[in-house]
């Protein structure tokens, strides 16, 4: 299963992507699929045609975790009338 993630990188613009297992804490790599800023561009510093980049961990500051749609739609949000 594919997890949808958000990397945000030393001294760069956050990327958006896909990759097929989360890091572990003794990882020293990361491997995203599908690389995009947030607003679906190409990062200027990627070859046209990439599909897959392997990112040493020293240079990610923190990963997000994009919830699934469905997770999304099964949250309880409680209103006060």
């Amino acid at each position: 299963m594919a997890h949808s993630i958000i990397v945000h990188l030393v001294n760069e613009d956050p990327l958006l992507a896909e990759t097929e297992r989360l890091p572990e804490p003794g990882d020293v790599t990361v491997t995203l699929s599908s690389p995009r800023r947030r607003d679906g561009r190409r990062p200027h510093y990627l070859t046209r045609g990439v599909t897959e980049i392997i990112l040493p961990m020293h240079r990610v500051n923190f990963i997000e975790i994009v919830p699934e749609e469905k997770e999304a739609e099964e949250e309880v949000v409680f209103h006060r009338d």
